[in-house]
């Protein structure tokens, strides 16, 4: 008896074997009897979207991050405004994210409810979609259980200082990570996402203008964004790719270009300039796969945040609205 309770509060304590109870419902193979034809599809239809429109693969990514660390990975950031509410997409930082990214998941969508009617959650869809569409472009392959319900709330006054912005100071966004249970190593990996991908130039024009803040960036390099983003004002559109090196390629350029000055955004200098967070940079700058494995379990856990199962959320028919 003293043993089974000794060994009954080892289970509840050990981090490494506890389980929520929504992440028990979820599984790799999920979709196995149900939906056979859901990996391909899902694949079938990136790869097409990827090859047409290079962009998709960081659009995607970015949806991810803004549907995850508001609600949960419950598709809730796909959800359209009706005349009685406002959704997140809605939200003045969300109102950039890239079509691309909506249109993949929808491409998804239409198929498998073809295939597999009321059986796969938009969540699901945008989990896979992320990792394939990471791999795809050469970042790391991690896993993602499946099982997700897709979220029945999706309000844009519930964004406001949820999600990370261009100009946030590393201290704000270390706290805002940890506000979701992430460490300060997870954060700074889960920022390596900037590896592929742009940024529009007024989230950056302030820092290569303003004298005080041009120390962080290479003089030349500041130089070069002053050109490009010249007629930014005219035209809102303008923008630079996060990492100028190897801008289309998952890989760890973006932690070698910080010590150099070619970090595009405020955040991004603030990642090398911090004494908390500089020796995680250098660890990923010298090693691809140190980075590419720390990002890969950040995402996994990322991908668990928060999920819905169960009664807890729906299959939607649609991504864009409620059943």
């Amino acid at each position: 008896m003293e043993f089974l309770v000794l060994l009954l509060i080892f289970l509840i304590t050990s981090p490494s074997l506890f389980v929520t109870p929504s992440h028990s419902q979820l599984s790799l193979d999920h979709y196995h009897k149900s939906c056979p034809p859901f990996s391909q599809i899902v694949q079938d239809t990136i790869i097409n979207k990827q090859i047409n429109t290079p962009t998709t693969a960081a659009a995607t990514l970015r949806l991810f991050f803004h549907d995850c660390l508001l609600n949960g990975c419950d598709a809730s950031i796909l959800l359209s405004s009706t005349p009685f509410n406002s959704a997140e997409r809605d939200a003045d930082i969300n109102l950039s994210l890239p079509g691309d990214a909506f249109d993949v998941v929808v491409r998804a969508k239409i198929a498998l409810e073809l295939a597999c009617p009321s059986t796969v959650s938009c969540a699901d869809i945008l989990a896979v979609a992320t990792r394939d569409l990471v791999s795809m472009v050469g970042g790391p392959y991690y896993n993602v259980l499946l099982g997700r319900k897709d979220g029945r709330v999706s309000e844009a006054s519930h964004v406001e200082g949820k999600l990370p912005r261009p100009t946030m100071s590393v201290s704000e966004i270390i706290t805002l990570f940890a506000s979701n249970g992430f460490s300060i190593q997870e954060t700074v990996a889960l920022c390596g996402a900037h590896t592929i991908g742009f940024s529009h130039c007024k989230e950056f024009s302030s820092g290569i203008y303003n004298y005080s803040e041009y120390s962080q960036y290479n003089p030349r390099f500041a130089q070069e964004l002053q050109k490009a983003c010249a007629e930014y004002q005219k035209n809102p559109t303008l923008s630079v790719f996060n990492d100028i090196m190897t801008p289309n390629k998952f890989d760890n350029m973006y932690f070698q270009n910080l010590p150099k000055g070619l970090g595009l955004l405020r955040s991004d200098h603030g990642l090398y300039n911090d004494s908390r967070t500089r020796p995680f940079v250098e660890m990923y700058a010298a090693d691809q796969n140190n980075f590419f494995e720390a990002f890969g379990k950040a995402m996994e856990k990322l991908s668990l945040y928060k999920v819905k199962t169960g009664t807890q959320g729906e299959i939607r028919r649609r991504c864009d609205a409620f059943n």
